[in-house]
């Protein structure tokens, strides 16, 4: 089954990380992902949530939020992709992922457009 991980850094918290350890630690996983073959996909990391853009559409009237909209810690910071057998193994690859000590990582299943 296909499961997006998606990361929810505190700003904060991975400001305060050691540099170093932490993309060392990035590039190991990165390795790891690409040494698990096809189905497994790098993912991209987002800029900060203060440099993003919220826009509503309501009754017609649009609005535009700078910043983040969110009222948390806790703020969306990237994503990978990855194919694996069960829930359990994606919660072994996120748990493997070095932001799920700063933030949150979210697993959430893809909906297979044309499979039943």
């Amino acid at each position: 089954m296909r499961y997006m991980m998606i990361i929810h850094h505190d700003d904060e918290a991975l400001a305060n990380a050691p540099q170093q350890e932490l993309w060392a630690e990035y590039a190991a996983f990165n390795q790891a992902l690409q040494k698990a073959g096809e189905g497994f996909s790098g993912g991209e990391r987002l800029a900060p949530a203060k440099g993003g853009t919220v826009v509503r559409t309501r009754a017609g009237k649009t609005d535009v939020l700078d910043g983040p909209y969110a009222d948390t810690r806790e703020q969306l910071a990237g994503y990978f992709f990855i194919d694996v057998p069960t829930i359990e193994e994606a919660v072994e690859w996120a748990n493997r992922c070095p932001s799920s000590k700063y933030g949150a990582v979210e697993i959430r299943p893809i909906v297979e457009q044309g499979r039943r």
